[in-house]
């Protein structure tokens, strides 16, 4: 009986004689007429016409002449929301599939997060910059694999995740140390961009947002830094090249890995420009950290003078990459190298709280901040794409300004209280 849309009403109670659902007759292959078993399991197709469900199916019906006509069945779930119809479309679809015969596919097996892992590896790992493929290997090895390798990609779900977290706030690092809640976040991005490129992949994985975990408490350190008397000093008792790349890094804010990756060409002495455009990791030129970073900085008149005295000096070594500073092999330094055979041994030598090359730049953040220069020239020079991080970084520094503002007004409450006698 056809309902107000001209459509079956549904399926009947029993089904009519002429419907096949056990076999159709082949003629593939050789050896004549064969009869094979026609099990097709039927999941329907389900959409919404004119505000109301529709749930449809096929079945073969034989025909008069002895041929097979495939037609088409529909049901209607009139004021019905999309879950409830699909309930009642449910029994219809059993009883199509049990009068077929047909089975449900059998699920190939599910894939683990190791093996997506593997085809990442091979895929993508390689595209990656030096620096972000280490610290994710470093992530994949020392906490994703362990704990989470074995896991079916349907496992991964919120409470799964919560539970690694748990874990790796709860236990300790090898030197006795807590992981911050940074460190957990790092390690959770790394994770989160495998899962992503898996999902885009076609692999089906739950959708876990980092709003949906419970992190530690973040308890943030404050970053070792440089004041103007320690540059000042490590500058003038550093050996060459170190006393020139500690002088840049102090007139300019710069990465130590886009100080090392300098060229004579990026020195513009004419327009007194610093054309910052590469930078090194593990002694490997590469591009600089991000967009943002590649840039035009000021070059100061001290530090055009420092720099063409190390030119015509005996320690500038020519090298085949034109590098500003290059090792004796006509490489980029390694900056791990540098900062603990020459960085280190000098700043104990001064007796100077030891600290690596950026504390330079946060040290550069801090004075131009104190002294009174607005948030977006502090930004421009460090070359962060937006000014909320400059703030972020440097937010507790406080400026000359503050403390004139604030000089002042307890002043006058102290001639205040002078004068009312209090």
């Amino acid at each position: 009986m056809a309902n107000e849309f001209g459509e079956n009403s549904g399926l009947p109670a029993e089904l009519p004689d002429s419907t096949v659902s056990l076999a159709t007759p082949s003629f593939t292959g050789t050896k004549g007429i064969r009869i094979v078993p026609k099990r097709r399991f039927q999941k329907g197709t389900f959409v919404k016409r004119n505000g109301h469900w529709v749930g449809m199916w096929r079945v073969d019906v034989l025909q008069l002449d002895g041929t097979i006509r495939r037609e088409q069945r529909s049901k209607t779930f009139v004021g019905l929301s999309e879950r409830a119809a699909r309930a009642a479309f449910q029994p219809i679809l059993d009883s199509v599939n049990a009068a077929s015969g047909a089975t449900p596919p059998v699920p190939k097996r599910t894939a683990t997060l190791n093996a997506v892992i593997r085809e990442w590896c091979e895929q993508v790992a390689g595209n990656l910059k030096p620096s972000t493929r280490k610290t994710a290997q470093s992530h994949l090895r020392r906490h994703i694999e362990p704990m989470l390798g074995d896991c079916a990609l349907p496992e991964l779900t919120t409470k799964r995740l919560q539970s690694f977290v748990t874990t790796l706030a709860t236990t300790r690092m090898a030197n006795g140390k807590e992981r911050t809640r940074k460190t957990i976040e790092n390690i959770l991005l790394t994770l989160s961009s495998i899962v992503s490129t898996a999902r885009a992949w076609g692999y089906t994985i739950p959708t876990v947002s980092l709003s949906d975990l419970c992190l530690p408490q973040d308890t943030p350190r404050q970053s070792r830094f440089f004041v103007l008397r320690d540059m000042r000093r490590i500058v003038r008792a550093a050996d060459e090249p170190l006393g020139t790349i500690c002088f840049l890094l102090s007139a300019t804010g710069m990465r130590i890995g886009e100080v090392l990756a300098l060229r004579v060409q990026d020195l513009d002495f004419h327009r007194k420009l610093i054309k910052v455009r590469c930078s090194t990791y593990a002694g490997q030129i590469g591009t600089p950290k991000s967009k943002a970073s590649i840039g035009d900085l000021p070059m100061p008149l001290a530090l055009e003078s420092r720099l063409k005295r190390y030119l015509s000096s005996r320690h500038f070594r020519e090298n085949d990459l034109g590098l500003l500073f290059a090792n004796r092999r006509g490489r980029p330094y390694s900056a791990n190298k540098l900062r603990e055979k020459k960085l280190h041994p000098l700043l104990t030598r001064l007796r100077i709280p030891l600290a690596g090359f950026h504390a330079f730049r946060h040290a550069v953040a801090s004075e131009l901040i104190d002294s009174g220069a607005p948030i977006t020239v502090v930004q421009a020079q460090l070359r962060h794409s937006d000014p909320r991080i400059t703030l972020g970084l440097y937010g507790h520094v406080i400026p000359q300004s503050q403390r004139d503002a604030l000089g002042s007004l307890a002043a006058r409450l102290a001639n205040a209280r002078r004068r009312t006698g209090l």
